[in-house]
């Protein structure tokens, strides 16, 4: 399939008569006669009147972005921006032992938290290097069932997360 380029002519049954203004990896930018500015999927059907042919870098610096992210995200150890709920910032995690002759612990719950994160995001990076290993499918998902019940139970401090998505989450009791 070609891609159209900036200024190609087009004539859609839905908007009509159009100039391409942009181009994406998905859409076209259109302003139409009638109807204005419309994006449309480059799969549509539409009657090509004119067609420009130059050079369309159909990759945008979003698309780039986004990418380069989730491949980050999914093959680094480096970590997203997890926030600790409001209520919780500059608060203290104190822990006292049973004895009363024995000293209790103080430590900011804020270093508490990161650590929490920390192993969550060791825990995914171990995810993903069980599923990328030559081990077969079996081992595979039965490592997997670790990792899950691991996640379970650490859902006891999913308190501390400000955005929901970002908790732990393990299986799911039916």
């Amino acid at each position: 399939m070609k891609i159209l380029g900036i200024g190609s002519r087009i004539n859609h049954e839905e908007f009509g008569l159009g100039v391409v203004t942009n181009v994406s990896t998905k859409d076209y930018w259109v302003t139409f006669i009638e109807n204005g500015l419309e994006t449309i999927a480059i799969e549509s059907k539409f009657e090509i009147i004119e067609c420009v042919e130059n050079e369309v870098d159909t990759v945008s610096f979003y698309d780039i972005e986004t990418t380069l992210k989730n491949l980050l995200k999914q093959w680094s150890d480096i970590s997203e921006d997890v926030h600790i709920g409001d209520k919780w910032k500059g608060g203290k995690l104190i822990m006292e032992p049973k004895d009363p002759k024995l000293a209790s612990k103080e430590i900011p719950i804020d270093t508490f938290f990161h650590k929490i994160v920390m192993v969550r995001d060791r825990l995914r990076v171990m995810e993903q290097k069980i599923n990328s290993s030559k081990l077969d499918d079996l081992d595979k998902v039965d490592l997997q069932q670790y990792i899950t019940r691991i996640y379970g139970s650490l859902t006891t401090f999913n308190i501390l997360f400000k955005i929901k998505e970002q908790q732990f989450e393990g299986s799911k009791s039916e």
